[in-house]
Order: structure tokens, then C-alpha cells, then sequence
């Protein structure tokens, strides 16, 4: 992990017992990302990724249905004040067919882009503000957000939970 000026990691911890909290951690966050942020969803399937990714979309105001990107690759989503991009990489075959697809293009300075499967994408991937890892743990699941920029730092600093 890099961390800058010599600043100790910022990491949450959570213990996620029902969808409906995942839900719940996702609208949080929406309250505190900022557009340029790059937010890496990690876990095995079914660790929930898309569900705290629907819960940040609907959170921004994002309504209507939420699909995975598995087969599309990247969903778009405009929201009052910020530009969404929801990318699975889970069925990249290559590291370098996200950059061939022109996704580069969308980490900007005025878009939030959510990374499911991030590393499919490789070393040229943006380095993520935020790294969220889930994993299942008994009828639940664990939640470590870990901030890896000072951008991520000040979103977590922000989060309430």
C-alpha cells in the first residue's frame, strides 16, 4: 500500500450482517466520495461488490435499476453532481482489453469510477482512492475500507457509519 507523508494507513473495519447493511455502507460513502475518486471493489464472487455499488448509486440518486456490468463491461450513470462509472473486469481475458476498449478515458478528474475485479485489469490501472475489500464471513460479511490516497483519507475522515 503507498501511503504519503509518512501517514499511517486509514483503514474501517465492519462487520456486515444483512444485504441491507452493505446497502447502507454504500449510501454512506455516496455522502462523501468526490468526482476524480477511483474506488477498487475487491472480494470473491458473492462477496457483495455490487451490491455496496448499488447502494453508492442509489445513495448519489441514481434511480431506476442497477445492473452489473459483467457482460458490458462499464455502466454509466449521471447523477446531479456526479458522473459514474461502474466497471466488472471479472471476464477480462487480457489486462490491456480495458485500455484497448478506451476506458482510460473515463478516470478523470470529474468522474467516480467503481472497479469491480480491478486486478484483471492489471499495473495500468489507476491506483484506487479508495480500496474496499468484502469477504464473506458466516451469514454476513466483512468490510475493510482502506484509504490510499489523501483523497481516500479525507472521504474515510468523512464517513459515517
Amino acid at each position: 500500500m503507498v501511503t504519503h507523508h509518512n501517514q499511517p494507513a486509514f483503514v474501517i473495519t465492519r462487520f456486515l450482517q444483512e444485504e441491507r447493511e452493505t446497502l447502507e455502507l454504500g449510501a454512506s460513502l455516496a455522502r462523501v466520495v468526490q468526482p476524480g475518486m477511483v474506488i477498487h471493489l475487491c472480494g470473491d464472487l458473492g462477496a457483495g461488490k455490487t451490491t455496496l455499488a448499488r447502494g453508492i448509486l442509489s445513495g448519489c440518486g441514481v434511480t431506476g435499476k442497477i445492473k452489473s456490468p459483467t457482460y458490458t463491461l462499464v455502466e454509466p450513470y449521471t447523477t446531479s453532481r456526479l458522473y459514474f462509472y461502474h466497471f466488472d473486469f471479472y471476464r477480462l481475458r487480457q489486462p490491456d482489453e480495458w485500455l484497448e476498449a478506451g476506458f482510460r478515458e473515463y478516470f478523470n478528474h470529474d468522474s467516480v469510477c467503481l472497479v469491480e475485479w480491478p486486478e484483471k485489469a492489471g499495473p495500468q490501472l489507476p491506483q484506487p482512492d479508495l480500496r474496499i475489500e468484502l469477504a464473506l464471513a458466516g451469514d454476513g460479511r466483512n468490510v475493510a475500507l482502506r484509504a490510499e490516497t489523501e483523497a481516500g483519507r479525507q472521504c474515510l475522515s468523512e464517513l459515517q457509519i
